[in-house]
């Protein structure tokens, strides 16, 4: 018989291609690209728009709408239910030639993602880390003589994303943006929480 390996308790990243369409996407870069006016504290090259809302534009509306449904898998994958979610917050950045985003989670939410809106440089695709918080001490394995798998990497590195791609993540994960190597670079990212969750009749209601 041959070894079995299993992948234990694995952390879910959904990546739904063409989730928005061109006329939307190309109405978003359009709308917001000169209201990105707030910068980032660790890179002069890329900025933020104000958190946005329905009432900022009907084309957010729209974009919730497509993305929505995708996030109701996400929750189904994390927590086995299919749950009612609304998004809690949603924003534009802009990432101009050499800027980065440095690693960071999101605070107060469950599922977190990012709509790709313009081509992304191969070199700046969303990168993923495995978290180093902890008291435990740690012992790795490293030079070229390691391959790197699954369970030893601290780095995954997502796929090439088009225009309208949406990648959704457990909030708690690390990510970053390395030094835009191309052209302008514009996302649209956002967070969601589920209206309530339910343990048992042990209830709780998220705002």
């Amino acid at each position: 018989m041959k070894d079995e390996v299993f992948g234990l308790f694995p952390t879910p990243v959904l990546r739904a291609p063409g989730v928005l369409g061109k006329r939307l996407v190309d109405g978003l870069v359009q709308h917001f690209s000169a209201r990105a006016t707030q910068d980032n504290q660790e890179s002069g090259q890329l900025s933020h728009t104000a958190m946005l809302g329905a009432q900022d534009s009907p084309l957010l509306v729209e974009a919730a709408l497509a993305i929505t449904p995708k996030i109701v898998d996400m929750g189904a994958l994390l927590f086995g239910q299919r749950l009612e979610w609304a998004i809690k917050a949603m924003w534009v950045n802009v990432l101009e030639p050499g800027g980065m985003q440095a690693q960071h989670v999101h605070a107060n939410s469950f599922v977190s993602g990012i709509v790709y809106l313009t081509p992304t440089h191969p070199g700046s695709q969303t990168v993923f880390m495995k978290s180093s918080t902890g008291t435990d001490f740690v012992f790795r394995s490293a030079g070229p003589q390691v391959a790197s798998t699954p369970f030893n990497a601290e780095r995954w590195v997502s796929p090439a994303p088009a225009p309208g791609d949406l990648l959704l993540f457990p909030s708690y994960l690390l990510h970053a943006v390395p030094p835009n190597q191309g052209e302008r670079r514009m996302t649209m990212s956002f967070n969601a929480i589920p209206h309530g969750l339910d343990s048992w009749g042990y209830q709780v209601q998220f705002g």
